[in-house]
């Protein structure tokens, strides 16, 4: 499992999140995220984050401002205010399950 791998936007972990098992099984034994809100405009990108609309974590700041992308680790970033706390959230439980695996 690398670190790299995996998104630190919300609504990226969303959309992954929501993208069906190929085991029919373990498909209807899942809890897909319920995406709402409206598909953001690429011609006419809402204010602030372009994301806002659709993402579970959006807070009054992010109609406002629309977030820097910051690099999380080489060659992997994320425009997003949440993205650093995200991703060190994710890289404590890989290491947490990596030491529980040694």
């Amino acid at each position: 499992m690398v670190l790299s791998d995996y998104p630190s936007h919300p609504y990226s972990q969303m959309l992954l999140a929501s993208v069906p098992d190929v085991d029919p099984i373990a498909e209807r034994k899942r809890k897909a995220p319920l995406i709402i809100g409206e598909i953001p405009s690429p011609i006419n990108p809402p204010s602030g984050c372009r994301f806002r609309t659709r993402c579970p974590l959006v807070v009054d700041e992010c109609s406002k401002v629309n977030p820097p992308s910051e690099e999380l680790v080489l060659g992997h970033s994320a425009a997003c205010r949440f993205a650093h706390d995200l991703h060190s959230r994710k890289r404590t439980a890989l290491q947490t399950s990596a030491a529980v695996a040694a």
